[in-house]
């Protein structure tokens, strides 16, 4: 395996006594980088005016009008993004777009334990074979022992990077963990390495080509089993002293945490509301999931692209007509 940096990530040393290891702390890099403006995704030499601002207000590429149709699932939402499924994107067009400007996009993931051992190798061998096929990848791997990684050989265009958590970090909510360790790293590298960065649940294997017609400023993945129930029956958090509260009779869609994506800004953005929401709620002696702050997030700040429940499916549920190409199997943890 190609290796590059390697970082040991420093201990989040939060106050004794914190139940979510969160405080005022946990954000304060991102608040400081964002108050110096120092947010701006640096790519080097590239068009002066940025990849997401193409040619639509909504930050994604305008695709031939011509493209085709899907008349049997939901292509754009209300507040005109689009729905990305197969047979609704111009994959020439994409191609010839995305190849001229030299992109590099960025996939980081986050294994500790036994998560290492049972899914991370399948993870990157997949996504070496179907993820931004002809385009720069780096691999930013996060994990608790460096010496647990798979031995791999990456293909042409891929970089890997690893980066160790500390051991005494661990016993922490492993999604805040996870998210305020993506933030660092898009503080103190991603950002001027990476146009645009995916983060992704490490029981994941890609069976198909994930290209570049998922790229866009801000990126959610549509749940793979609320998509086709009705929007009062969302798991939404309805509790109204929490932060990730979405009262009933609200809401759009119901977003999978398992995959979020867009530009390092954009997701250093979300990273800093959901640490804020769970300082909110910890001190309201609430406790609500990261899925349901990442639902909040989108629900108030629109997602200007929608991944089908194809890029992120499970094979243990029966595979309705709408689903024609599945991108992405999700394993469950019980696999």
């Amino acid at each position: 395996m190609q290796s590059g940096l390697t970082v040991a990530s420093p201990s989040l040393q939060l106050p004794a006594g914190f139940p979510w290891a969160q405080g005022a702390r946990q954000h304060a890099a991102l608040s400081r980088a964002r108050e110096a403006g120092t947010l701006t995704v640096d790519v080097g030499p590239k068009p002066v005016r940025p990849l997401w601002k193409a040619t639509s207000m909504f930050g994604e590429l305008t695709v031939d009008p011509a493209r085709p149709k899907r008349p049997d699932v939901v292509t754009t939402t209300d507040w005109h993004a689009p729905v990305i499924w197969e047979g609704t994107f111009n994959r020439r067009v994409l191609n010839n777009y995305y190849q001229r400007r030299n992109i590099t996009v960025g996939l980081a993931v986050f294994a500790v334990g036994r998560f290492v051992d049972e899914y991370l190798e399948l993870f990157i061998r997949s996504a070496d074979k179907h993820f931004m096929v002809g385009y720069k990848v780096i691999f930013y791997v996060i994990v608790d022992a460096l010496f647990r990684l798979p031995d791999l050989k990456l293909g042409p265009l891929r970089t890997f990077k690893a980066f160790r958590v500390n051991e005494e970090d661990l016993w922490y909510d492993l999604n805040l963990l996870r998210m305020k360790s993506l933030g660092d790293h898009i503080i103190w590298h991603i950002q001027k390495e990476a146009d645009f960065l995916f983060s992704m649940a490490v029981n994941q294997v890609f069976q198909n080509d994930f290209g570049v017609e998922t790229l866009g400023k801000s990126v959610a993945q549509l749940h793979r089993w609320w998509y086709f129930k009705n929007t009062k029956n969302f798991p939404y958090e309805r509790r109204p002293g929490s932060a990730a509260c979405i009262p009933f009779g609200l809401g759009d869609f119901y977003y999978d945490s398992s995959i979020i994506g867009g530009t390092p800004q954009e997701i250093l953005n979300l990273i800093d509301k959901y640490l804020k929401g769970v300082v909110h709620d910890t001190s309201n002696r609430l406790n609500s999931t990261y899925e349901s702050h990442l639902n909040k997030y989108f629900f108030l700040n629109k997602p200007t692209k929608l991944l089908s429940p194809e890029y992120n499916w499970d094979p243990k549920f029966r595979l309705p007509p709408q689903i024609e190409y599945v991108k992405v199997v999700w394993r469950s943890e019980r696999d």
